[in-house]
């Protein structure tokens, strides 16, 4: 959810390498709109908790797919030049997948966007764009002192646009970054990531962007939060500079509109910021999380299992930070899970079935 500023960016960076798949009696997807879609043979066998996989697009870098109310669409980001999107873009398709080129567009085309969601009524759908300062891409920032980091652009400013891509209504318009807005469950309140206290810190407001809030106050980049099923806590990622050398390096970086994404954990906390706790101590990049529909786990991708860390999966893990079980098995890239609001479908990014190349979207029943 820059939850993921520069998604094409980590493929490369992160992602260069071979691929052995093993998939059980993999074949080859078909092209979309052919009302044709792979299942179980997508499944890798150790993913007991997944069946009658899809995939729902085909080509090009799809992430962060996130159910309407209803749990009959999904919203996403794309960077893909056949749609005409030379950097991510805000589309919706149904949860069987779109039908025709490509699926509909929500943002202008223009800038680069991020974290999509649908608004109450499923009507319209929130996003972050930085069109309003420049029509064109942002530069992708490169490695920093041989790391990888993610661009924290803060001409970002959400929007809520109407399904035929007119934006409807401005949400944000403060100095510097605001972006990975999402919904809570009753669709009343949005939290959000901002720099307006010069932190990279979760805020939230109401869905017409009044009575701001903000929920975190420690140093370190607080972000890609969601609400828990009952909408009284939020789960999110964050890093924790310690030492001097780290906090003096996070900062130099963030004046730069620079994070390094490499050390992360989980943490949930009360809507208020009260409560906090971190989730996970595993090391490495842990982020992406979801709660589960029980709100007594949380799914979230990692990479603390790789030795080279350029392997994400999904894992799950209880909130009290014990029962820790890996759930995907993709020798690449898995990431991004969300539930549909009755529990019964997962939605999420993967490498799979392609040799590691482009990132598409799989949805799949959830057993438990």
């Amino acid at each position: 959810m820059m939850k993921f500023l520069t998604f094409g960016a980590l493929m490369a960076c992160l992602f260069a390498c071979n691929n052995t798949k093993n998939l059980s009696n993999q074949s080859s997807a078909m092209a979309a709109g052919t009302g044709a879609v792979i299942t179980d043979t997508l499944i890798y066998d150790q993913e007991a908790h997944l069946s009658n996989m899809k995939q729902l697009t085909f080509g090009g870098d799809n992430a962060e797919a996130y159910f309407s109310f209803d749990n009959k669409y999904l919203s996403f980001q794309a960077t893909n030049t056949d749609w005409n999107a030379e950097c991510d873009q805000i589309f919706y398709m149904p949860i069987t997948g779109y039908t025709g080129n490509q699926a509909p567009m929500v943002s202008t085309g223009k800038g680069r966007t991020t974290c999509s969601y649908f608004m109450p009524g499923d009507k319209s759908i929130l996003y972050a764009s930085t069109h309003q300062a420049d029509e064109a891409c942002p530069e992708t920032p490169r490695l920093v002192n041989g790391k990888y980091v993610w661009a924290v652009y803060p001409s970002f400013d959400i929007f809520v646009a109407n399904l035929k891509g007119e934006i409807i209504q401005q949400l944000t318009n403060e100095p510097g970054y605001d972006a990975e807005a999402t919904l809570s469950p009753d669709g009343k309140k949005i939290v959000f990531t901002s720099t307006r206290s010069g932190d990279l810190e979760l805020w939230t407001m109401n869905v017409d962007g009044t009575n701001l809030k903000q929920v975190t106050n420690e140093l370190g980049y607080d972000g890609g939060a969601f609400f828990s099923p009952d909408g009284k806590k939020l789960v999110f990622r964050a890093s924790r500079p310690k030492t001097e050398e780290d906090i003096n390096t996070y900062k130099d970086l963030l004046a730069q509109g620079l994070v390094q994404p490499l050390a992360m954990e989980i943490f949930v906390c009360n809507v208020d910021g009260s409560d906090l706790k971190q989730i996970t101590k595993l090391g490495g990049a842990n982020w992406a999380p979801y709660f589960h529909p029980s709100g007594k786990k949380i799914l979230f991708s990692t990479n603390h299992h790789s030795e080279s860390g350029r392997k994400f999966n999904i894992f799950s893990i209880k909130t009290d930070g014990t029962g820790l079980e890996q759930v995907t098995f993709d020798e690449v890239f898995d990431a991004f899970p969300m539930f549909s609001s009755d529990g019964k479908k997962l939605v999420f990014s993967s490498n799979r079935n392609n040799k590691g190349r482009d990132t598409n979207v799989f949805i799949a029943d959830w057993n438990d």
